[in-house]
């Protein structure tokens, strides 16, 4: 099995998790009428990206990168993910009308890709060890 196989496998397994603490805190807050969609999945996604740093560095990436620098790079790249969703979001949910569980399935799968991609090559990349 390739190390990409073997990375993808372990990243997709940690997305599940994470998964599970972000769609968790948007289906609270919006079940329970605490926050709107928007505001709601963003807050998951914060949540959510704190355990997914820890565990991406160490099972996925294994990453002996200095902390100090992949932090950054992973919150850059997060970022980018982070306004991806809260416009995605937006358009689909509050504009266009879809159900922001659907508009989350979206954004969950747009982000995963491109977080891979990104974490993979940019963050964790220079100091992999297979």
């Amino acid at each position: 099995m390739s190390s990409v196989t073997k990375q993808f496998g372990s990243f997709v397994v940690i997305g599940i998790i994470v998964t599970f603490v972000h769609y968790g805190m948007l289906i609270g807050l919006v079940e329970l009428d605490l926050m709107d969609e928007v505001p709601a999945t963003l807050t998951g996604y914060l949540f959510g990206g704190v355990l997914s740093y820890r565990l991406n560095r160490r099972y996925a990436f294994h990453s002996s990168r200095p902390h100090a620098e992949a932090t950054w790079r992973f919150a850059a790249v997060a970022g980018v993910g982070f306004v991806g969703t809260g416009v995605t979001m937006h358009v689909l949910h509050d504009v266009l009308g879809f159900h922001y569980l659907l508009v989350q399935l979206v954004c969950t799968s747009l982000v995963m890709v491109w977080s891979f991609t990104a974490n993979r090559i940019w963050t964790f990349g220079a100091s992999q060890r297979d």
